[in-house]
């Protein structure tokens, strides 16, 4: 049944691209996204096409987005906040709410360390400007510590895991899938979490360009993005399957991260644009970035229509035939949309 309203809710908005098929460039990390789509069935009437394409984290696809190699993406806030300093041509569109319970400090299952107090003078990976660094930073300010109280060791995802593997590296500092890929596989500890320490928030962003000259194509994919995050919250064994599937990895690991995660897609409004700004500052104080930001002016309010019709699911009805074909003479010469089926 949900499945149909799915169906029903984007109906409207893929008839209105059907006139033409354009691409839309996606930056994902991790099968986050495809992952979550493909498993709520909401790909399946597209009328653009869709490039994905996938980075093992933020930094590389906000590298991509700034050379045009993708039009948008999902990335955390710090790595946001990184790239918006440095210049690069993104705005936030969407925002990602969570628990916090996926971003992490690990230890491995032996370790004798058992909270942070233990980490000083340890040395601990995680990827400059990233989630994971910016929880390193706010755990050191709530101590009171300095920032030559611990040694941080910046690599990226897989050289961070081989380091941690081998024991160069004391503790890792990471996000989800990872986190639940060490403790289900491995036995890792979560020595500290961002709970009272970071907003938890991600971003959907996307080029100012694309927001331009895509912005039928882009608020149609928020839309899809935002019904299927709705559906997941009531059927994590199937995005769990579907995402274990595509990345090869076992169900166990993308269920213990889903369960807890309650992953949904918000509009920008003021309190997303305040812990933003919170983000910004933190990083300000810590002389990651030059400038302090102004997080209004980094963020787009407009898909946030679209994201709360996308979100009252429930409220959807199937449009009749009759509708439809007034939809298909209004749109003359667009393609026949096809309907999502019922799973």
């Amino acid at each position: 049944m949900i499945r149909l309203m799915l169906a029903g809710a984007l109906l409207f908005g893929s008839l209105e691209l059907a006139a033409a098929q354009t691409t839309l460039r996606v930056g994902d990390q991790k099968g986050n996204a495809q992952a979550v789509m493909e498993a709520a069935g909401v790909l399946k009437d597209v009328s653009y096409k869709i490039e994905w394409k996938e980075f093992p984290a933020a930094a590389p696809l906000l590298e991509a987005l700034s050379a045009g190699a993708i039009e948008t993406g999902l990335v955390g806030d710090a790595p946001f906040t990184f790239a918006a300093a440095s210049g690069a041509p993104v705005k936030a569109i969407a925002a990602i709410r969570q628990t916090r319970e996926g971003l992490a400090i690990l230890v491995p299952e032996t370790s004798p360390i058992k909270s942070f107090a233990d980490l000083r003078g340890k040395k601990i990976a995680t990827g400059r400007g990233s989630i994971g660094h910016q929880l390193i930073l706010a755990a050191l300010e709530k101590n009171g510590w300095a920032a030559s109280d611990v040694q941080i060791a910046f690599l990226a995802p897989s050289d961070a895991k081989i380091a941690y593997t081998q024991g160069s590296v004391d503790a890792w500092s990471t996000w989800e899938p990872y986190v639940s890929q060490e403790e289900v596989l491995f036995k890792s500890r979560r020595i500290i979490t961002s709970e009272g320490l970071t907003p938890g928030l991600s971003f959907q962003v996307a080029r100012p360009d694309a927001i331009r000259d895509k912005r039928a194509e882009l608020t149609d994919f928020i839309r899809r993005l935002t019904a299927a995050r709705a559906w997941s919250l009531n059927n994590v064994d199937s995005y769990a399957a579907t995402w274990g599937r595509l990345m090869n990895i076992p169900t166990a690991v993308p269920l213990n991260w889903l369960s807890r995660a309650k992953i949904r897609i918000a509009p920008i409004d003021d309190g997303v644009v305040v812990d933003e700004q919170g983000t910004i500052d933190l990083y300000f104080r810590w002389g990651l970035i030059k400038q302090r930001l102004d997080a209004a002016e980094i963020v787009d309010r407009s898909f946030a229509d679209a994201i709360a019709k996308a979100g009252a699911v429930g409220s959807v009805r199937v449009p009749d035939a009759l509708q439809r074909e007034t939809l298909h003479r209004r749109h003359s010469g667009a393609r026949r949309s096809r309907e999502p089926g019922i799973h």
